[in-house]
């Protein structure tokens, strides 16, 4: 028996991340489609909303150079009278008159009207038939045989008058345009060059050339004036798009408002709620820690409730920490704002965790300033941001280690404070992780006392508070230094003493005159002396 063929090894290629289209492409592909619905449907190759602001346009060109139009038909009818009869000149001049009113009826009429695509077609072709009929009638008044005694200079100039007015006017509609001046122009040429002479050749193809040259001049005019629209169109688009972003950017603001206002309230009543059972945990915990009411039967119970004390301890701060986190970020962090020494507050911080620095054999040494004026800042978030800082580097300083804390001046005429250890040290991208909230870095996740990750992100929104600076400075395997300044608007100078002397307390002129004061020593009343 032939074995079976082997079955082929089917590998799964890994797959290829599909990249989300960006918004600029979104918006660049919908824009294409929109045009190309709009070439389809539209009569001219270009939009509907743009049919209609073109035809509007030259309506109101034509409104506009209605007189215009009107003394250039009874000059040529008064000119032409004099070289031909009158009554065919009187009759071309009334027919033209009354095209041109028919024309100016319907330029009313259509912008009287609502617009819409079927309306817009109709009107289009309604202006184009009028504008062949304007052409029209001025080639049969300009090749009439009874003209042939005009010298072709002045028929040229008055077929080049025609034509020029007919572009200018019908620029926002070249079809109507070239249906206006084609006629003049082909029928002059063709007049011109029936003479069989070669003058009247070079006329022709002059008047062949000028056609062809008001032709582009009006698809040119065209093209800015579509290249205006546009440009509007698109402005308009991008204005409906910023309102409409604003509209939800407000409305994502007032979401986020108001979940910050919910926040707020859940942080304030989960605080109430931790706190009450809390306070009773430590206490009674502390009570049986101390052994007030005597030793504990089982010596380990009393290991057992430090710690749980410590515990209490710790979640204490942790809900504390939060709570001024929260309010922070809200805005509803207040100062309590007084003179405050920074050189005071950083020695008292040095003494209450000078214990803790000892029982890990790390060494603190003080490098301060002496006559350093007071801050007018609140000492509560100083004193806060002081042990949150030397209690980061405690925690991260290994035994045997140093720490550093200066204060001093800065070169603006601030205040400056800078806690400097030897410890790890951060990574340089992981200094943006530890600022945040919650944020954590590689060697705190290491380290066996972790916190929450709330103590430098506090530190930082308070000094915010205060105008200062938090800069955080780390090298891996050589420490990490966080230097704080305070503006030097919260400096306290001493004042100089006044140079002017003070003002008297009474005005001079209220002051009376020594001679007429009552002495002090001599009684008011005399009772019994005889004088």
């Amino acid at each position: 028996m032939s074995n079976p063929a082997e079955k082929p090894e089917v590998v799964q290629l890994p797959a290829e991340p599909i990249s989300a289209p960006s918004a600029s492409s979104r918006r660049a592909a919908s824009q294409r489609v929109r045009e190309a619905r709009d070439k389809l449907t539209s009569t001219s190759g270009t939009r509907p909303a743009f049919d209609a602001e073109l035809l509007r346009q030259y309506a109101q060109t034509r409104l506009s150079a209605s007189y215009v139009v009107m003394l250039l038909v009874v000059a040529t009818g008064v000119l032409f009278g004099l070289w031909m009869q009158p009554i065919p000149a009187a009759a071309w001049t009334a027919g033209m008159i009354c095209l041109h009113v028919a024309m100016i009826r319907s330029c009313r009429r259509f912008l009287a009207e609502p617009a819409s695509p079927a309306a817009t077609r109709t009107w289009r072709t309604r202006f184009v038939v009028l504008d062949l009929l304007y052409g029209l009638c001025w080639m049969a008044i300009l090749i009439h045989p009874v003209l042939d005694m005009v010298t072709e200079t002045l028929m040229m100039f008055l077929m080049l008058l025609v034509i020029a007015v007919s572009s200018m006017l019908a620029a926002n509609l070249p079809i109507a345009a070239l249906a206006a001046t084609a006629p003049v122009a082909v029928a002059m040429a063709l007049s011109f060059a029936m003479s069989g002479s070669l003058d009247n050749y070079i006329l022709a193809a002059l008047a062949l050339a000028a056609e062809g040259y008001f032709v582009l001049l009006a698809h040119r005019l065209h093209s800015s004036t579509f290249a205006t629209l546009e440009a509007r169109a698109e402005k308009d688009a991008l204005i409906g798009e910023l309102e409409q972003a604003k509209a939800i950017s407000d409305e994502a603001r007032h979401r986020a408002e108001s979940a910050n206002v919910a926040k707020s309230r859940f942080l304030a009543q989960m605080s109430h709620e931790l706190r009450t059972p809390l306070n009773a945990i430590l206490g009674f915990s502390e009570v049986m820690k101390s052994e007030i009411f005597g030793a504990h039967a089982v010596p380990v119970y009393k290991e057992y409730s430090g710690d749980i004390h410590n515990s209490g301890v710790h979640l204490l701060n942790l809900i504390n920490e939060i709570l001024d986190l929260s309010r922070i970020e809200a805005g509803r962090y207040e100062l309590n704002e007084e003179a405050v020494s920074l050189v005071g507050v950083v020695a008292d911080c040095h003494h209450l965790m000078k214990l803790r620095a000892s029982s890990r054999g790390i060494t603190i040494h003080e490098v301060f300033e002496q006559a350093m004026p007071r801050l007018w800042a609140d000492e509560r978030a100083i004193r806060q941001v002081v042990l949150n800082l030397l209690s980061n580097s405690i925690k991260f300083t290994p035994q045997g280690g140093e720490i550093w804390l200066k204060a001093g001046w800065t070169a603006s005429g601030g205040q400056y404070l800078s806690v400097k250890d030897s410890g790890p040290g951060i990574p340089e991208e992981e200094i943006p992780v530890v600022l945040a909230s919650f944020g954590q870095g590689s060697n705190s996740i290491k380290s066996a006392e972790q916190g929450a990750g709330l103590g430098l992100p506090i530190a930082k929104n308070l000094i915010d508070l205060h105008g200062g600076t938090f800069t955080l400075k780390s090298k891996l395997r050589i420490g990490t230094e966080v230097i704080v300044t305070f503006p030097p608007e919260r400096v306290m100078s001493a004042l100089a003493p006044l140079s002017e002397e003070a003002p008297p307390l009474q005005p001079e002129s209220a002051m009376v005159p020594d001679e007429k004061r009552r002495p002090r020593h001599k009684p008011i009343m005399s009772a019994g002396t005889g004088s």
